[in-house]
């Protein structure tokens, strides 16, 4: 609901703030008071097209707010935070902007600048224009089909759709994903195989990297420890036989001794005899030190080509690790995601078959529903053509007829709304075929068909209501006519809030509130003016309206009369 509206030197407006409540609010004036000035002000602030024309003579800049206090589950919230302005839905949502006299323009949603584009949105999800010059929201076919569906209280069946929709096209991205990875898993395949057999052969074990470093540390030392202990084994076998020559040296020497009349208690023999028995000594020590050198040896229990074989292994397991740039500790790992992908190509076949056939099983579903929903569009398109056309002679319009064309659409077109493409349809004179609402060339005639529309809706429209403005409805009718327009307008505002400029007494006299649009002062100093009429000033008006300059008694009367009505 639209609550305030500030304009500021906009024409012939210097400054102007009004406040605007429910119900019927009705504008008149004498032609060329300004009365489309206001509408121009609140389309300036909504995001309409505008010029520098509309600055007023002498100012630098126009401007225009227009406040409004949507519902909180009002679509203008979701839309706010898809365009990424920040909001809260219980405060009330400020549209404004600014128009230079050279013809630049800005916008604010919330005191948050925006593109004339996004304003331009947000108005037209909160007001409805139909009138001499402009219509905006029913010439616009995207709104016809949830129009319809909301007549033929259709949301269940539409929902029942969408739902469908949604699993149709799950089950088509999972179709595609499947053929995909197939594709991918074909190509892959001979390389896989590859990869995993080079991985069966060499085999590796989790930690094996590590077992092996440590092996060869060990077995590397191992191999110089026993070099060494086959060097200290090569010098206790020379000292043996140096040992063992020394012994029979010493017994030749002893004999001969013994032979040159040497006595066996003299000191030469006896020293002999010292000697020989120290080396006896020392070949046992010596033969006891190569057996603990032999037993040491053995203790190693090295194999000559173990060393070779851990070398060669390690390095056989870092070149494919290298090869498939991973480190060797996650060749175990990325074996076994090998052997996985190729089962899962060994399976992928299967599961793609299944999801063809869940594919076309939610493919049917959603026809099935779809169709459904598009005969009960039918029937609804003939129900709504038949409320309107009961509508359109009242308000002078009984040679047009109206349709609502519901068109089946290719499958390829399928969308979550389903397979139909929904117009409102008329044709203006007897026997002319039937076009879109913009064919209708009179914009008083569209206008009132707009009401003719909207009052076949009324009470089933579905969700919030944006502000009505009818600007000039009742152009060139009168009398039975003006009222009837006059009462479609009253029902409509029982709903929603309506603003309507108009020229009839039977109209305005319709209104809850009604504003008067005059022109005050001369030439530079010319300024439009309103004036919020009380029930006195509002019965005199609407006297004027139906006596002219010269209001009678009479004209009072019958103004209180249509009051009254």
């Amino acid at each position: 609901m639209l609550i305030g509206l500030w304009i500021r030197d906009v024409v012939l407006i210097e400054a102007l703030d009004l406040s605007i409540g429910p119900g019927l609010t009705v504008l008149t004036g004498e032609t060329g008071a300004g009365k489309s000035i206001i509408l121009d002000a609140l389309g300036l602030a909504v995001g309409a097209r505008a010029d520098a024309g509309l600055v007023r003579r002498g100012a630098a800049q126009a401007a225009a707010s227009a406040v409004f206090a949507p519902a909180p589950h009002h679509p203008v919230w979701d839309l706010l935070e898809d365009k990424g302005l920040s909001y809260a839905r219980d405060e009330d949502l400020v549209l404004r902007r600014t128009l230079s006299a050279d013809g630049r323009s800005r916008a604010f949603v919330n005191d948050q600048a925006t593109g004339v584009g996004v304003l331009k949105e947000v108005g037209e999800a909160l007001l409805e224009v139909h009138g001499q010059h402009e219509t905006v929201g029913l010439l616009d076919a995207r709104t016809h089909r949830p129009l319809l569906d909301a007549f033929g209280a259709l949301s269940g069946l539409a929902e029942a759709v969408a739902g469908r929709w949604r699993g149709w096209r799950a089950a088509r991205e999972q179709v595609e994903a499947f053929r995909a990875e197939v594709a991918r898993a074909d190509a892959e395949t001979e390389e896989l195989t590859l990869r995993l057999a080079e991985l069966d052969r060499l085999d590796p074990r989790e930690g094996e990297e590590t077992e092996l470093a440590e092996e060869r540390a060990i077995l590397g030392a191992s191999e110089k420890a026993l070099a060494d202990i086959g060097g200290a084994r090569e010098v206790f076998e020379g000292l043996s036989a140096r040992v063992a020559g020394a012994v029979r040296a010493l017994s030749r020497a002893h004999e001969r001794a013994l032979l040159a009349g040497a006595a066996e208690t003299g000191t030469a023999v006896k020293r002999l005899t010292d000697a020989s028995s120290a080396l006896d000594r020392v070949l046992i020590e010596a033969a006891e030190a190569e057996a603990a050198i032999d037993a040491a040896a053995e203790a190693f229990d090295f194999e000559p080509d173990r060393l070779e074989k851990a070398e060669e292994r390690l390095f056989d397991l870092r070149g494919l690790a290298r090869k498939l740039q991973v480190s060797v500790e996650e060749l175990p790992l990325l074996r076994a995601r090998f052997a996985e992908r190729l089962r899962a190509v060994e399976t992928s076949g299967d599961a793609l078959r299944a999801a063809e056939a869940a594919l076309a099983e939610a493919r049917k579903g959603y026809l099935a529903v779809a169709a459904e929903l598009s005969a009960a569009r039918a029937a609804a398109g003939e129900r709504l053509a038949a409320a309107v056309m009961g509508e359109l002679t009242p308000l002078k319009l009984d040679k047009a007829r109206f349709r609502v064309a519901v068109d089946a659409l290719a499958e390829d077109k399928a969308g979550p709304s389903g397979l139909d493409r929904v117009a409102f349809e008329i044709a203006t004179n007897p026997g002319a075929p039937f076009g879109d609402l913009g064919a209708i060339a009179s914009g008083g005639e569209l206008a009132r068909f707009a009401l003719a529309l909207k009052a076949a809706l009324a009470g089933r429209s579905g969700g919030p209501q944006p502000l009505m403005i009818f600007d000039e409805v009742d152009q060139g009718v009168g009398g039975a006519v003006a009222d009837a327009v006059g009462l479609r307008l009253k029902r409509l505002a029982g709903e929603a809030q309506v603003l309507v400029v108009t020229h009839s007494p039977q109209v305005a006299a319709r209104g809850d509130a009604h504003w008067r649009i005059a022109k005050a002062g001369e030439g530079d100093r010319l300024r439009t003016t309103l004036e919020d009429l009380s029930a006195t000033e509002r019965e005199e008006e609407i006297a004027r309206m139906l006596a002219g300059a010269q209001i009678t008694d009479a004209a009072r009367a019958a103004a209180r009369a249509l009051i009254g009505a």
